[in-house]
Formats: structure tokens, C-alpha cells, sequence
């Protein structure tokens, strides 16, 4: 699992998850435990999990997305925009997703 993406993976990433609508939903409460459970179930069944933080959530979206990848083992961001974060963990045992070499091609 490596520590960072490279641009090139992260455009993969962003490319396989265009059009994915956000499965979890983060309001006012913030980063609850059951919003931290809600995520860690959805990495069970995918690896890539796309969440919107709401205009009333009590932090902003970078900061919520760094403390799930903080909370949660081996979870990347990819890429935060707007009011979405999308992120990353690789299935630990059968990963459906393959990454581009960090080293080019």
C-alpha cells in the first residue's frame, strides 16, 4: 500500500469513479463514530467511496477527508472538490482495482 499517490494513479482513481454519486453524507454533527463505521462498511464492499460534506458540517471537506484517511487504516484521498471528497483503500486480500506504476510506464 503506498503512502501517497502519484498524479498519474490519482487520475485513474478520479477517471473509475466519474459519475459515482456519494454513498455517505456528512452534516452538522461532523465526523460522527457512526459516520466513521458507515465509511469503513462501505470500503467492505468497494474501494473507492465517494462522500459529500455538507455547507452546515463543522468542518471544511479537505479537513474531514484527512481525518476519515487518518481514522480508517490505509485509506488514501484522492481528490477533494466542491463539497466531495473521493477515497481510496485497496480490498486487502482481492484488490479489483490496479494502479499504473508510480515509476511511469
Amino acid at each position: 500500500m503506498p503512502d501517497r499517490l502519484t498524479s498519474r494513479q490519482r487520475a485513474h482513481l478520479r477517471s473509475l469513479a466519474h459519475g459515482q454519486d456519494p454513498l455517505i453524507h456528512i452534516g452538522k454533527e461532523g465526523l460522527t463514530e457512526a459516520v466513521e463505521q458507515a465509511i469503513a462498511e462501505a470500503f467492505n464492499t468497494r474501494e473507492l467511496v465517494t462522500i459529500r460534506v455538507l455547507d452546515n458540517a463543522p468542518r471544511d471537506v479537505r479537513d474531514l477527508a484527512e481525518a476519515v484517511a487518518g481514522a480508517l487504516d490505509d485509506v488514501l484521498v484522492v481528490r477533494t472538490i466542491g463539497g466531495t471528497a473521493l477515497l481510496y483503500r485497496p480490498h486487502p486480500d482481492e484488490p479489483e482495482i490496479s494502479l499504473p506504476e508510480a515509476g511511469g510506464e
